[in-house]
């Protein structure tokens, strides 16, 4: 019997040799110019593959394993190789290697290289591709390392633009790797609007277009003639995220938005922690100058000029609309005075009670229900000290989120 277990823990040690990270793995590079392929700097990783791979982000049977996901840089054509240094073997390990390349056949749409050469000969047709759709807005961003500044487009496109239903195939597939629950969409629904941004680049004296992240927004139809735009998936691609893409991406689809009288506001749907900071900050810039939101008026607390005037002119949501209240009305409180820090940290609190006294309601009801004997010590006493302290975390931590958007405000 020991002789059986030291061989298992044997052939145990072996087989965890044989486990690699699929985080680790994959190697994503978005390619430029031929010597991108070598250059180690131009490659990035997957911040998830849990939806691939499972929860654990293993792939079993190799060692070395190298999961090569390279893309040109604009319409995003794909290589994909697999490399390892060695492989268990069913007859040898009685064991059989995961089916690493089925599973990323899955989520890669065909018609992909799966060699070099192939890939940089259509590397050179790139000269030949053009962002999808309608130009929207075109700003510049000073880039430090390449000493000047550098030119980015935002578009909207559609599935009737030429070649974009395959190109936004491609494009999806970072999605998997960069959002904790992706899900890839139903294309053939008319009511999605794409939104690309691209950066403007120089190869041998001609002008290229290199994809930097994208967003899709779906149109909810609202009885009887207006939609409600729901923002569902945002993504900056890694090589160019803190630039600021997202705000500017954002901005252009609230403006794009506001042109039209049929459109109610916009929501979005399940948002990101990072998302809600852009959010605020991208709303509070848009509305810092509406009249409703002077500094007297701030303090005169919140109300319904502010909902209205920030939906008719800018799309913005009564919910949202109200965060940016609390944002601006900040930065128009002398938190250092005692009368006015009070009066402030009193409105946002008694926002921020409503989900308690709601579930308070539910518990009193509960009661009037049961009979006494049935009623547990827990349900009778919420514990009304935890519940202040609670609201004081929330609240401090909603001040401190609020001062990190004013600093950027202030620097914007």
């Amino acid at each position: 019997e020991n002789l059986f277990l030291s061989g298992l823990t044997a052939m145990e040690k072996k087989l965890a040799e044989y486990k690699c990270n699929t985080n680790e793995a994959i190697q994503l590079k978005l390619v430029r110019f031929p010597e991108d392929l070598e250059d180690e700097n131009t490659t990035f990783n997957p911040e998830y593959s849990h939806q691939v791979f499972g929860d654990d982000e293993v792939a079993f049977g190799y060692k070395g394993l190298k999961i090569l996901l390279y893309y040109i840089a604009g319409n995003l054509s794909t290589l994909f190789r697999i490399e390892y240094a060695s492989k268990v073997n069913e007859k040898f390990d009685c064991v059989e290697a995961d089916d690493v390349e089925s599973k990323i056949r899955e989520i890669i749409p065909p018609g992909f290289c799966t060699n070099t050469d192939d890939f940089v000969s259509l590397l050179e047709k790139e000269v030949n591709f053009k962002p999808f759709g309608m130009l929207l807005h075109t700003y510049s961003i000073h880039n430090e390392e390449a000493g000047e500044d550098i030119t980015y487009q935002i578009y909207k496109a559609d599935m009737t633009c030429p070649g974009f239903r395959e190109y936004h195939e491609r494009l999806q597939t970072f999605l998997m790797w960069f959002i904790e629950t992706a899900s890839f969409i139903d294309v053939d629904d008319e009511r999605w609007n794409y939104f690309l941004v691209f950066e403007k680049y120089n190869k041998d004296g001609a002008t290229l277009f290199a994809t930097v992240g994208y967003m899709t927004v779906y149109n909810y139809y609202v009885y009887p003639d207006k939609t409600r735009p729901r923002v569902s998936q945002m993504l900056i691609l890694p090589p160019f995220q803190g630039e600021g893409h997202g705000a500017q991406l954002l901005e252009t689809v609230h403006r794009y938005y506001m042109s039209s009288p049929t459109v109610l506001d916009i929501t979005a749907e399940d948002p990101s922690e990072n998302y809600v900071k852009l959010r605020d900050f991208v709303l509070v810039k848009l509305c810092q100058d509406l009249l409703c939101f002077s500094p007297v008026k701030l303090m005169q607390g919140f109300s319904q000029e502010m909902v209205t005037e920030a939906q008719q002119k800018l799309k913005i949501n009564k919910q949202h609309t109200r965060r940016v209240y609390e944002i601006l009305r900040l930065r128009a409180t002398n938190m250092g005075d005692a009368e006015q820090s009070r009066s402030y940290r009193l409105d946002v609190k008694r926002r921020l009670i409503g989900p308690y006294k709601k579930k308070q309601r539910e518990l009193a009801k509960m009661r009037r229900c049961l009979r006494p004997e049935e009623m547990t010590n827990q349900l009778n006493q919420i514990d009304l000290n935890l519940q202040r302290e609670q609201l004081e975390e929330s609240f401090q931590q909603l001040v401190s989120d609020y001062r990190r958007v004013l600093e950027r405000l202030a620097q914007a």
